[in-house]
């Protein structure tokens, strides 16, 4: 270098290197993480109501007899609304209760909605974004 430019240079700035962590709120992460435990918590319940409903039809199971009634009412609820969707398939007795699986696939259809929409309610930090974005512009 000439001893001459050195003057004619321009100073270069003072930059102030230091690291800024973005944190998440975890406060607000650990009610979202409950509330989907508590989502797939009662959804497994009622899966395994109506799975007892369906295997108790399919196998002719006494009506009176009280664990096939209590199956019967405690699922009525859940159900009831699908119950003339589709005619039920029945020999000798045995029911093939499709309104039954139908109910089973809207129900958990419905909670992997909740979940979903949980899930996006929950704070992205800067960096997550920046990654994620172009990724959901290609589906």
């Amino acid at each position: 270098m000439d001893e001459n430019n050195q003057g004619t240079q321009a100073p270069m700035p003072q930059v102030d290197a230091t690291l800024k962590q973005e944190s998440l709120p975890t406060q607000r992460l650990r009610p979202l993480y409950r509330i989907t435990q508590v989502v797939w918590y009662v959804l497994a319940i009622m899966e395994l109501l109506l799975a007892m409903r369906f295997f108790l039809k399919l196998f002719a199971a006494n009506p009176t007899a009280g664990f096939t009634k209590f199956i019967y009412t405690a699922t009525w609820l859940f159900a009831g609304p699908f119950t003339y969707v589709f005619g039920a398939s029945q020999v000798q007795g045995n029911i093939f209760e499709w309104s039954t699986l139908l109910a089973m696939v809207v129900y958990l259809g419905i909670a992997w909605m909740i979940v979903k929409a949980l899930i996006m309610s929950k704070p992205v930090s800067t960096k997550e974004a920046d990654e994620k974005l172009p990724e959901q512009g290609k589906l």
